[in-house]
């Protein structure tokens, strides 16, 4: 399985301390949909603790990518999509226990006004691609 590439910061941008301003890799292609904190039974896990639903949100994650037949050795963008720029440290904790530090994909964070249920207080995709 062929690495992906990430360049931290290319010539003339700024360096990102929390994401990699380019991931490329060539293989299969490997899209997930944004991941809520609900858990095998479609339970709320977490209700208004962003810590314990990024753990669940991330352990979804881990879950698609193994059906999909990788890991988040392979993920090359996260979209963080939240509803308060505040849980940002929590979903950086949570992505620390699954992706270290010098491994880290493209990312985006986008404050939204609401997801589909308002307990929800954020959703996460990927995007991987698994070595040829």
């Amino acid at each position: 399985m062929s690495e992906p590439t990430r360049i931290a910061a290319p010539g003339g941008v700024a360096a990102a301390s929390q994401y990699s301003h380019v991931v490329m890799g060539t293989g299969r292609f490997v899209a997930i949909a944004g991941q809520l904190p609900l858990d095998e039974h479609g339970a709320l896990v977490g209700e208004g603790d962003p810590a314990a639903q990024a753990r669940q949100v991330f352990e979804n994650l881990r879950r698609c990518l193994a059906a999909a037949g990788t890991t988040f050795d392979d993920v090359v963008k996260l979209t963080f999509f939240v509803t308060d720029m505040a849980h940002m440290p929590a979903i950086r904790t949570a992505r620390a226990e699954h992706i270290p530090d010098d491994r880290l994909p493209a990312a985006s964070a986008v404050q939204v006004a609401a997801l589909v249920r308002p307990e929800f207080l954020m959703e996460i995709e990927a995007f991987a691609v698994v070595g040829a």
